[in-house]
């Protein structure tokens, strides 16, 4: 009994190991901050969210993460690099999709619920062309330690909520796609001048039955629902 105890608990902390969250700032190459200074704080750690919150306004920034708490807004500029670290040292460690998308507040950011528009500025999914994935290292973000992205150069100004997030398809086929999504409350200066596009709502960007979210990894020809953009 005890061994089969020890073994659970063996299990347990390597499944949470591969779990992680993206709460660290980088803006063109250098760590900002802190674990959450610049980003708002989920409530369930670094666990992931399942399918079911693709209906949810949680799926905005995570679970239980909303304005206010303490967060401060970064000032960066059109242009910049910016970076959403995994914490403690972690990388991403499911295959899957990552993208980010932003949302300009209509007033100052802290404030901002995340109910206006949003617009997709990066998305990673299948490297080297492939249709379908050979293994989990065919995914362009595996094993990497964070997601990067830079801000369009005619980036109207203004304070923005940017939105990262990592789909881990690893139990897409049991209906338990994990969600691993964060918010960073940032000042964009620019020249502007440009007309973001297209406009999607969160919730709305997704729903359960989708390919993308029902995905069989486990299948010999996946579907190809995912390509490098």
């Amino acid at each position: 009994m005890k061994s089969h105890l020890l073994l659970a608990a063996a299990l347990a902390a390597a499944t949470a190991e591969a779990h992680y969250i993206f709460n660290i700032l980088y803006v063109n190459g250098k760590k900002i901050g802190g674990e959450y200074t610049y980003v708002r704080k989920n409530s369930n750690s670094y666990n992931p969210a399942f399918p079911e919150i693709v209906e949810k306004t949680d799926l905005r920034c995570n679970v239980g993460a909303k304005p206010g708490g303490g967060v401060k807004t970064y000032e960066v500029s059109a242009g910049d690099k910016i970076g959403f670290k995994v914490f403690n040292n972690e990388v991403i460690e499911h295959p899957g999709p990552g993208f980010i998308y932003m949302s300009r507040a209509p007033d100052g950011v802290a404030d901002y619920d995340g109910s206006g528009d949003w617009f997709k500025v990066y998305e990673v999914a299948l490297c080297g062309g492939k249709e379908a994935p050979s293994g989990d290292g065919s995914w362009c973000a595996y094993n990497k330690d964070r997601l990067e992205f830079t801000i369009p150069p005619k980036t109207p100004p203004g304070e923005y909520l940017v939105r990262v997030e990592h789909i881990g398809l690893h139990q897409g086929h049991v209906g338990k796609a994990q969600f691993y999504m964060e918010c960073a409350q940032l000042k964009i200066n620019g020249p502007g001048g440009g007309t973001p596009g297209p406009l999607v709502k969160i919730p709305g960007i997704y729903k359960q039955t989708d390919p993308g979210i029902k995905y069989d990894k486990w299948a010999s020809k996946p579907a190809n629902v995912f390509h490098e953009k």
